[in-house]
């Protein structure tokens, strides 16, 4: 199965950013839908964004304007950018396929981001 692997998370001050990176054990432009999830202290996992082979994109409303969805074939990389980080986007942050998502298995280390 698909290996991926987060980094990029740390601290940041409110209205900083950072940008996460998502490397995969295969490459990404096989994979028909891939994207980001994060868990808030005391909350459940949830999506914030899919990108798909074609490269439509799908936001969660609390992200959505902020935070960015990229990704670079030729690197076997997905990227999430934040911007304008809010205290309420202090959380575990995790990359996904669409059957790692679907199925809920084989999720990774994930990166932590904290924003004070």
């Amino acid at each position: 199965h698909v290996q991926l692997v987060e980094s990029g998370g740390g601290s940041v001050q409110g209205g900083g950013s950072l940008r996460l990176s998502c490397a995969a054990s295969e490459p990404i432009s096989d994979l028909y839908c891939m994207g980001w999830f994060r868990q808030q202290p005391g909350k459940k996992r949830e999506g914030l964004v899919t990108i798909d082979s074609d490269d439509h994109t799908k936001f969660a409303d609390s992200v959505k304007g902020r935070f960015t969805i990229s990704r670079d074939n030729a690197k076997n990389t997905l990227y999430l950018q934040l911007n304008s980080l809010k205290i309420e986007d202090t959380a575990m942050y995790w990359c996904a396929n669409r059957a790692m998502a679907v199925n809920n298995y084989y999720w990774g280390q994930g990166t932590q981001v904290t924003v004070s």
